[in-house]
């Protein structure tokens, strides 16, 4: 499966706009994206292994933190995760 990496998370791995991955689970797609490019956990992941608050993760068009088994969500090949950085600001 792919999995889109925002701009400016891009310096991590290779500057690629995509990672291809093989996984069963959202998760397990996420730990192997972490294992080939492993500068990019601490930025995706708290010292306690949970996603960062400011990290979204999109299955296809699906907030992961909205399906029934986020994290342990099935995937195939033909899915696409996207990482989206929270943006936060104003005046």
């Amino acid at each position: 499966m792919k999995i889109f990496i925002p701009t400016p998370l891009r310096v991590y791995v290779d500057k690629q706009d995509a990672v291809q991955v093989e996984a069963g689970t959202v998760g397990q797609a996420l730990n192997a994206l972490t294992t080939q490019h492993p500068d990019l956990k601490k930025h995706l992941y708290s010292d306690e292994g949970k996603l960062r608050a400011f990290v979204n993760v999109y299955l296809n068009d699906e907030d992961v933190r909205y399906l029934p088994e986020k994290e342990a969500t099935t995937v195939t090949d033909a899915d696409s995760l996207s990482i989206i950085p929270s943006i936060a600001g104003g005046c």
